[in-house]
């Protein structure tokens, strides 16, 4: 059986209250302290470890070895990048605003961190878990299109503005099939509860795309479309074209300013392929195919392990992704979401509603 980290969450809340008698303010204090402490060091080493990844497969499809001079494998690069960026000079440009120049970087920062604490580990090992959390994760990854839209704003630069208006309108604009997609899976689970969602999913051939039929696969592939869009991820990443706008909406940027749209970037795209490997491949529910000695073998891995390797597997098809298709226009990116994957979340929305309805759902 999978172990149930809500044990040792109950364990450590009994010792503070009971044990150290301590009260209500203090106890809760500590915990969030070190929760939040878990996330942010999780948070950096994932990032490290996204950025080796992504250089080490972009060059497997480039047919080079990616980085390699600093330490075996190049495994040390990734560090001398971030010791880097933590020494450079940090500048603010002549006639920007300086409030919204500033502030930018951080509601990004926000937005990608409030995501990923929504991440069900394990079972019992969710940081933030409320009764409407697929609706409260929407609605805080939606502040990341104000810190776009005002970084290239408020650098009073040309290329900035521009970028900034693609990343606004291109983010908006897939925003509502990603949310279809969740209504979807919320329409056929019936809670929009993190932990329900994965609970609903635990048993043999329970997963999602399994239980929903059709509407569940269709779902989950515009979910990854969409998801890699609203992470500005290739082929959409139109803000960032470098042919075109320099570096994008944070060309005037520095320092840890720059280094938090780069982490950003990175583990935006970590949390899309975790929810969907949450809402559509049970999240750390392992594999059971109704077969005793196979699902018994399986429940001995722990949850943490299944929700990493599903999460790192569509990770890699992200990427894959990204370098195998050349960058979209305008056009053709708005067109992709207003006339196709719209219309057909719609339908889908639809079609499982009567599938729901009529029971023909696993």
């Amino acid at each position: 059986m999978i172990f149930d980290f809500s044990i040792v969450a109950t364990w450590f809340d009994e010792l503070l209250r009971q044990t150290l008698g301590l009260g209500d303010f203090w106890s809760v204090l500590i915990e969030c302290v070190i929760a939040g402490l878990f996330i942010i060091i999780l948070y950096a080493l994932l990032a490290i470890v996204l950025i080796f990844m992504e250089r080490k497969v972009c060059a497997y499809f480039q047919c080079r070895l990616g980085p390699m001079r600093v330490g075996p494998w190049g495994i040390f690069q990734v560090f001398a990048d971030v010791l880097k960026m933590l020494i450079k000079e940090i500048f603010v440009v002549d006639r920007a605003d300086k409030l919204l120049y500033c502030i930018a970087p951080f509601l990004v920062i926000f937005a990608s961190i409030g995501t990923f604490s929504f991440l069900p580990w394990n079972k019992g090992a969710e940081v933030l878990d409320f009764n409407v959390g697929v609706f409260l994760v929407t609605a805080i990854s939606s502040i990341g299109i104000v810190g776009i839209f005002l970084a290239g704003w408020g650098s009073n630069n040309k290329f900035g503005v521009v970028s900034a208006m693609r990343g606004a309108v291109q983010m908006i604009s897939y925003e509502m099939s990603l949310c279809l997609c969740l209504i979807t899976a919320v329409a056929l689970t019936g809670t929009m509860q993190i932990s329900g969602i994965v609970e609903y999913q635990t048993g043999p051939w329970n997963w999602l795309i399994f239980r929903g039929h059709i509407p569940a696969i269709i779902a989950f592939i515009v979910f990854l479309v969409a998801g890699n869009a609203e992470a500005n991820r290739g082929p959409f990443d139109l803000a960032e074209a470098e042919s075109e706008l320099t570096a994008g909406y944070h060309t005037e940027y520095s320092g840890m300013g720059f280094g938090f749209y780069y982490l950003a970037e990175f583990l935006n795209l970590f949390v899309v392929s975790g929810i969907a490997v949450t809402v559509f491949l049970g999240g750390w529910a392992p594999i059971n195919i109704g077969v005793g000695g196979f699902d018994m073998v399986m429940n001995y891995i722990p949850g943490i392990i299944w929700f990493m390797g599903k999460t790192f597997a569509v990770v890699w098809l992200l990427m894959w992704i990204k370098w195998t298709f050349p960058r979209l226009r305008v056009d053709q990116m708005l067109k992709l979401e207003w006339k196709y994957l719209m219309p057909l979340c719609l339908l889908n929305l639809v079609l499982m509603t009567v599938i729901v309805a009529m029971g023909w759902h696993f």
